[in-house]
């Protein structure tokens, strides 16, 4: 049940040859009658550790209904899709119920990592890293984050020393989304100590190479199997993977992060709307004292304000996404919706709990799952307060 309708996208221009509301269809479709009957078929869970060759069946799978990397342009083999629309299809995917949600657009370890980068890229690292990511049949990962060096990013320490046509890397990454499922990495790097932002450079790793190694020592609270620490101990690069030139590495990353920051908004929405859902229709169905406990005002008054705040936080996002699309700089704005969607939608999560009672608090119910992992988005991809100081900055500065 769902007494939220998503805003009309009728305005939109089409994906394409294919109208945008065919392809939203086409990913309901396969989210509910492919994706989440194989997961109930394999008992797959929250907290299951993943087989690649799963991972790759369903990155091939929905790369071949045009899902996987769908905002990419159609001439890299996207749909073209604009913000607003791939805002849409993520909050779709999060929704639906469906744990392996994040794979379908590519969101972890897919294109959604390297797409930014197309205009950096050489001929050959096209051919080597960004054409087989599209196609599904590898995966790639973006380490930044260090364990001294988070919010403060310009502050790294991992090192890429110059020695004839290779660099010398040494560091260590912490918390590297999708590095689980990545076979390379784009690695932010120092290679001027003494140029601050300046001197950080981004280079295409391998995973596999001698000196690089994964530790999984660091679990976040979703206890998914998604992030690790990289270390890397003296792993010889070639020059060839510098990712356009030396100094660029810190306004890449800058540039990335600040849609990123967008693009995390509607999974945070559709995970909270599922957790609404959820909340809705347990209310409805709970007997406590002769009735359901959907009749109790302090019941209602939580739906209405989980209600509100969903149609909030859709509509704050659909807002920026077209000014995006209009290619107005939505730096602040998109820090805006990461601070209050991840807020908001925390809250909707915190009141589905509450209103499930003792089954809410039972490890592993969807609920419990959600709150946890909406907890996360208040910190990752730039806490809640590292949101205000770039808001009050943009304020000021106009």
């Amino acid at each position: 049940m769902n007494a939220i309708q998503h805003p009309s996208s009728a305005a939109t221009p089409p994906a394409g040859d294919e109208p945008f509301e065919a392809v939203r269809s086409r990913l309901d479709n396969y989210l509910k009658s492919e994706l989440v009957p194989l997961e109930k078929s394999l008992s797959i869970g929250y907290e299951d550790q993943f087989e690649r060759s799963l991972i790759h069946g369903i990155w091939r799978r929905c790369r071949e209904l045009g899902f996987y990397g769908a905002q990419l342009p159609r001439q890299l083999g996207g749909l073209g899709l604009t913000i607003e629309q791939h805002c849409l299809l993520k909050e779709d995917a999060a929704a639906s119920g469906a744990i392996l949600f994040p794979h379908v657009l590519g969101d972890w370890g897919g294109p959604s990592r390297i797409g930014s980068l197309v205009k950096y890229l050489t001929p050959e690292q096209k051919s080597h890293y960004l054409d087989p990511v599209v196609a599904g049949e590898k995966g790639i990962c973006f380490a930044m984050t260090e364990p001294q060096s988070g919010s403060d990013a310009a502050s790294i320490q991992t090192r890429a020393v110059r020695d004839g046509d290779h660099y010398i890397v040494n560091g260590h990454k912490h918390f590297i989304t999708a590095s689980t499922f990545a076979d390379a990495a784009i690695l932010m790097c120092v290679t001027d100590p003494d140029a601050g932002s300046q001197g950080i450079s981004a280079l295409f790793v391998d995973l596999n190479a001698l000196g690089v190694r994964l530790d999984f020592d660091c679990i976040p609270m979703s206890c998914q199997f998604v992030d690790a620490d990289i270390i890397f101990e003296n792993v010889r690069v070639p020059v060839s993977h510098l990712i356009g030139e030396e100094g660029q590495g810190f306004r890449i990353a800058m540039n990335r992060i600040n849609t990123n920051r967008l693009l995390h908004c509607p999974t945070m929405l559709g995970l909270a709307r599922q957790a609404y859902e959820h909340a809705l229709a347990y209310a409805q169905q709970r007997k406590q004292f002769g009735g359901a406990i959907s009749r109790f005002q302090a019941i209602q008054h939580m739906l209405a304000d989980m209600a509100t705040n969903l149609y909030a936080c859709e509509h704050m996002i659909l807002a920026t996404a077209r000014a995006a699309d209009a290619g107005q700089d939505v730096r602040t704005e998109a820090s805006m919706c990461k601070l209050f969607v991840s807020e908001r939608c925390f809250d909707i999560a915190d009141k589905a709990v509450q209103i499930h009672g003792n089954v809410g608090v039972t490890h592993n119910h969807p609920v419990e799952f959600i709150f946890r992992r909406l907890r996360m988005y208040r910190v990752v991809t730039g806490t809640s307060e590292i949101q205000r100081n770039t808001i009050a900055k943009g304020i000021l500065d106009k």
